[in-house]
């Protein structure tokens, strides 16, 4: 399982590396998102410091939807899926290793949205560590949420639109979750921000073991 996931894992990062699809349009979207939200609400300065770690999270939310839709339809083109399906993978190791790329490349982009609120938004950055370990957990729990709900849409005609009507409010929790930590971290109230810490692993694991168990039946249906 860990040797095919590792397989998809590399494709999927060199087909990325190759297009550059990330770093030229998705990269510059979120980017905007974040300066579009600086912008509408500057006038109440405080207003927006309190809604720093809320409008980060969600230009990253934004970016998994965006993110997870174009791996899908690459994979539902010119019989890609049915490849896959037919190249003995293990489906759990398929599921870590498209999952595992997607946090790879959401970390890489939520550095870049770190330096942007701080400044776009003035943020200053406390409780690095705080920081840190939420971010991760939160990162992959969207990671595998949005591989499954991708899997599940990726068959259907409107997939683009009904991918993001499955995926976002299933990810509630970590969006509640990682905005509440972050929010600490930035007050520099890190006690106050480890509990949710507790939530976004829960969620990780929770989205993580029902991807290896279901993502085989996914591909089947696919």
């Amino acid at each position: 399982m860990f040797r095919d996931a590792l397989l998809v894992l590399n494709k999927d990062l060199r087909v990325e590396a190759r297009s550059r699809i990330a770093l030229n349009q998705i990269l510059p979207f979120a980017l905007l998102v974040l300066f579009l939200f600086a912008f509408a609400l500057d006038p109440s300065r405080g207003v927006l410091e309190r809604a720093t770690a809320g409008l980060f999270w969600l230009a990253v939310l934004f970016c998994v939807v965006l993110g997870v839709g174009r791996a899908f339809a690459l994979e539902s083109g010119d019989g890609v899926i049915d490849a896959l399906r037919l190249s003995g993978l293990d489906p759990a190791g398929l599921f870590l290793g498209k999952a595992g790329a997607l946090f790879v490349q959401l970390v890489a982009l939520e550095l870049v949205l770190t330096l942007g609120v701080v400044v776009f938004y003035g943020a200053a950055l406390h409780s690095v560590a705080l920081l840190l370990v939420a971010g991760l957990l939160a990162t992959a729990g969207l990671a595998a949420a949005g591989t499954l709900y991708g899997a599940l849409a990726a068959g259907l005609r409107v997939r683009e639109t009904l991918l993001p009507l499955l995926f976002l409010p299933a990810v509630v929790p970590v969006l509640i979750g990682a905005t509440r930590a972050y929010e600490s971290a930035l007050a520099d109230q890190s006690g106050e921000g480890w509990p949710w810490c507790n939530l976004l692993a829960v969620f990780a694991a929770v989205y993580v073991g029902t991807g290896v168990l279901a993502f085989g039946p996914l591909m089947e249906e696919t």
